[in-house]
């Protein structure tokens, strides 16, 4: 899942995106809201994070721009203030809920869960399957011929990219910018090492084999075709 935070306090925006990311999202930061609304309309991500008091271009402003152009991604406000006007402002201009600084991380995190698991109700399965492999995407949880997995977050995110896209090759370019967040290093093999422990966790002592490397291109997450 890919979220845009919108938040023009540095220290803020950054524990954030750091707290997000940790929490197995895949998040970009704007500072303004011009290059948020920038960012927003691109329309890949499943949830805004917006301040209300932005510079260029506020809160208010740029989720009147995402609704007019027919974007209906979920948005979830900060403030500062404490208004019930404020409150009702931005549910009537479009939000889906709003949140009163100071607030504790873990508030905001359930608030996104909540926002998310709406948002996908009817409309998105909230369990992969691949085989005897099961993915729960609201209880974050992996299991396999009913036995219980511990992932990482990091992990967690890697299968459930794979799973979305069962049967594509996944070149690792791609898995950087989905999982990682970062630009794909070729000195770098991070994307190797933690393929090796998902695949060790999830196809080691189990048949058929699921997570296979493709020589030169990337890794794809497949039932293997029976002789």
């Amino acid at each position: 899942m890919k979220i845009l935070i919108v938040e023009d306090e540095p220290k803020t925006g950054e524990y954030l995106r750091q707290g997000l990311r940790e929490a197995g999202f895949v998040v970009d930061l704007a500072q303004d809201g011009l290059d948020g609304l920038h960012l927003a309309l691109q329309g890949e991500h499943d949830l805004v994070i917006l301040d209300v008091m932005l510079p260029g271009m506020d809160g208010w402003q740029v989720l009147q721009s995402l609704r007019r152009r027919g974007l209906h991604m979920p948005v979830l406000f900060l403030t500062a203030r404490d208004q019930v006007e404020d409150r009702i402002k931005g549910l009537e201009l479009g939000a889906d809920d709003y949140l009163v600084k100071p607030f504790s991380f873990a508030e905001l995190l359930a608030r996104v869960r909540t926002i998310l698991r709406r948002g996908r109700s009817g409309t998105e399965p909230t369990t992969l399957r691949v085989a005897d492999l099961e993915l729960d995407l609201l209880r974050r949880r992996v299991s396999r011929n009913g036995r219980r997995i511990d992932l990482t977050a990091k992990e967690f995110g890697l299968l459930e990219l794979l799973m979305r896209r069962q049967g594509e090759v996944l070149p690792r370019s791609l898995i950087a910018s989905q999982v990682w967040d970062m630009n794909f290093d070729s000195d770098t093999n991070v994307i190797e090492v933690a393929m090796r422990r998902l695949r060790l966790k999830i196809d080691e002592g189990q048949e058929p084999k699921l997570i296979q490397t493709v020589r030169g291109m990337g890794y794809v997450l497949e039932m293997p075709e029976t002789p």
